[in-house]
């Protein structure tokens, strides 16, 4: 039997695909490795500040992260992060900055993931969340939540220490289930937050409360939101979404009613599709579809079973 699980394998969700990077995350502690890697001739660095990093169009249409070898990197002792090695031996590091540097040749662009994130590689983008995750969680936890002193960064970049009550800090990610819910006649239930522009859906989602299950977590969002419930829950495939710290968890969801309350605060306006009514939405402009780089537009086009049309 197929599942929706062996469906998504067939094309790897942007920002999950293997990146053929090890994070080698037993050399974190030793300095001696780390301080010999940082030197080391094939070593590659790219700055990260804000969420972005720069990247560059090669001459046969692909896009780049900009890396440099670390002789060439800006000066930074306290935000140098390792991010692993490839299967060639190559280490790489990111560096936090306030802002990224300026590139003499001009053909370089700032990109944040969610414009660059379907255009890199799988290495490249791989690096690039694991860089802008732990920068948003260093840029929000500088202080113990333990006795509210300032924290130090150790293990290259993936703990905070506390000099005062010696309490160790990890990177923080939030898990949140998203999901497309379908129902007896196979239509799909796809909503508008109130903050989105007018045409906007999506399917829903939601985070995971304190001793709750990501199952339990899709049946109640579906109903807090959308007035909806469900009985049959299937997971699909999972996505580091880190802004600024999600794990969002996919799933694909049965209703066991039909009609539509919402809740008003965040979900304006929901709706059920047939395939044919939201092609035709897609095409005459009235629904703007998921952007191609979220797992949301994965699970629609899962259900939908081809590529999403664009309008």
């Amino acid at each position: 039997m197929t599942t929706w699980t062996d469906r998504a394998a067939d094309r790897p969700i942007t920002l999950s695909a293997p990146s053929g990077i090890d994070r080698s995350a037993h050399h974190r502690l030793d300095e001696a490795w780390l301080a010999a890697a940082w030197s080391h001739p094939t070593t590659r660095v790219f700055v990260v500040s804000g969420g972005q990093a720069l990247v560059d169009d090669t001459s046969d249409g692909r896009t780049e992260l900009v890396m440099t070898p670390s002789f060439e990197a800006p000066h930074t002792e306290n935000h140098r992060y390792f991010l692993g090695t490839d299967q060639e031996g190559v280490r790489y590091f990111a560096l936090q900055k306030d802002s990224l540097p300026g590139r003499m040749d001009q053909s370089a662009r700032p990109a944040g993931l969610r414009e660059a994130g379907v255009l890199l590689s799988e290495r490249d983008a791989g690096l690039l969340v694991h860089a802008v995750a732990l920068e948003n969680w260093q840029r929000l936890h500088r202080f113990c939540s333990r006795c509210g002193e300032r924290t130090t960064i150790a293990a290259a970049g993936h703990i905070r220490r506390c000099p005062a009550c010696g309490a160790e800090h990890y990177p923080r990610t939030d898990p949140a289930v998203i999901m497309l819910v379908t129902d007896e006649r196979d239509r799909a239930l796809l909503g508008r937050q109130v903050h989105w522009p007018e045409g906007r859906f999506s399917t829903l989602a939601g985070f995971v409360e304190p001793g709750e299950s990501i199952e339990q977590a899709v049946v109640r969002e579906v109903a807090e939101e959308a007035g909806v419930e469900v009985g049959e829950v299937e997971y699909v495939a999972s996505q580091p979404w880190p802004f600024p710290s999600s794990l969002m968890l996919g799933f694909m969801a049965r209703a066991t009613s039909s009609h539509i309350q919402v809740d008003g605060e965040e979900i304006h306006e929901a709706r059920w599709f047939s395939r044919d009514e939201l092609r035709a939405a897609i095409e005459s402009g009235e629904v703007l579809p998921p952007s191609g780089i979220s797992i949301a537009a994965r699970l629609i086009e899962l259900w939908y079973g081809e590529p999403l049309p664009r309008g």
